[in-house]
């Protein structure tokens, strides 16, 4: 019989160390670095932390409006995601364009 040795985390705390670790990613290939970072962040954070860490890429001096291979801005690239228009607001209010 298999054991459940894992703990699904539900409504985790993620403190500023956790979330600055999304700034630490590396693209795959050539793909743009911040256009990267943007996404996994997005894919990967609550709207609360999401938040957080826009302030901590724009600390960096990231560009909020990197772009994919196609030349899609990353805040483009989820405009249609209707099912979570608080993060193109929130990238909105952070100069995304």
């Amino acid at each position: 019989m298999l054991k459940k040795d894992k703990v699904k985390v539900i409504d985790e705390e993620l403190n500023d160390e956790k979330i600055s670790r999304f700034l630490t990613l590396k693209p795959y290939g050539d793909e743009s670095e911040d256009f990267h970072i943007l996404t996994r962040a997005y894919r990967g954070l609550p709207i609360p932390y999401f938040e957080r860490f826009l302030e901590m890429f724009l600390a960096e001096k990231r560009d909020i409006n990197a772009k994919n291979a196609k030349g899609i801005s990353f805040m483009a690239s989820i405009e249609g995601n209707v099912r979570f228009p608080e993060f193109v607001e929130i990238l909105k209010q952070n100069g995304a364009q």
